[in-house]
C-alpha cells in the first residue's frame, strides 16, 4: 500500500514512516501542505496520514481543499487536540478517521491498514432508505428535514455498507475495517452498533443476511 505521511515534526514523521514501512507499505514523507500537494500530484497514494499543525496551512484547510478538488483518497488525521469539536471539524473537512496525539503506534498501523482495505469512498454519496436520507459525505442523516444524530462508529458502519452499493459485507470484514480486529469484544460492539442504528433510523436501514453479514437497506 502507498502511504503519504504529512507531518512537520521531523521526529514524529520519521517514527510514523518507519512504523508503516515495517508493515510493508511504500511510505513517502512530506513536511508541509505544499509538499503534500506535490506528492499527490506526482504519485498514486492509497492513504494519507495528515497532521493538522502544518507550517504553511492547517491540515483542516488542506483536507477541505483536497475534497473540493475531487480527491477521494482516505485521510487519517493526527492532532494534538482531542476535543469533540476538533474531531467534528476534521470530519466536516472530509477526513475519514481521527487519531489524537500522543498515539500508540500499533493503533496507527491498524487504522492505516483499515483505511487502505476500505479504499476511497465515492464523494457526494447520498442514499435514501425508507424515509431516511443518508448524506454519507457530510455524515448527515435526516427524516423529513429533521437531523438524526449518529456517532462516528455508527457512520463508519454505514459508510462501509454504502460503499459496497447494497452488497453484503461479512461480519469479519466489518470488524476488520471498522474495529481493526475481530475478537469477541468487537463482535459484541458490532451488535450494539447495528441495534442503535436501527433504533435511530429504522429497522430496514441495515439488513441482516443470516450467516453472511449485513447490507444497507434499499429505498
Amino acid at each position: 500500500m502507498r502511504v503519504l505521511v504529512v507531518e512537520d515534526d521531523a521526529e514524529t514523521r520519521e517514527l510514523v514512516v518507519r512504523a508503516l514501512t515495517r508493515d510493508g507499505h511504500a511510505v513517502h514523507g512530506a513536511c508541509s501542505a505544499l509538499e503534500a500537494r506535490s506528492a499527490l500530484a506526482d504519485r498514486d497514494v492509497d492513504v494519507v496520514v495528515l497532521d493538522l499543525g502544518l507550517p504553511d496551512a492547517s491540515g483542516t484547510s488542506l483536507c477541505t481543499a483536497l475534497r473540493a478538488e475531487g480527491q477521494t483518497v482516505p485521510i487519517l488525521v493526527l492532532t494534538a487536540h482531542g476535543a469533540v469539536s476538533s474531531r467534528v471539524a476534521c470530519f466536516d473537512a472530509g477526513a475519514d478517521d481521527f487519531l489524537a496525539k500522543p498515539f500508540a503506534v500499533a493503533e496507527l498501523r491498524v487504522r492505516v491498514r483499515a483505511l487502505g482495505r476500505r479504499g476511497p469512498l465515492p464523494r457526494a454519496l447520498v442514499r435514501r432508505v425508507g424515509d431516511v436520507d443518508l448524506d454519507i459525505t457530510a455524515r448527515r442523516a435526516t427524516r423529513n428535514g429533521v437531523e438524526l444524530p449518529l456517532t462516528a462508529r455508527e457512520w463508519a458502519l454505514l459508510e462501509l455498507l454504502a460503499a459496497r452499493e447494497g452488497c453484503v459485507v461479512s461480519r469479519a470484514e466489518i470488524l476488520d475495517v471498522v474495529w481493526g480486529d475481530d475478537d469477541e469484544r468487537s463482535g459484541a460492539s458490532l451488535d450494539v452498533i447495528v441495534a442503535r442504528v436501527r433504533r435511530k433510523l429504522g429497522e430496514s436501514v441495515v439488513r441482516t443476511l443470516r450467516g453472511e453479514g449485513y447490507a444497507l437497506g434499499t429505498s
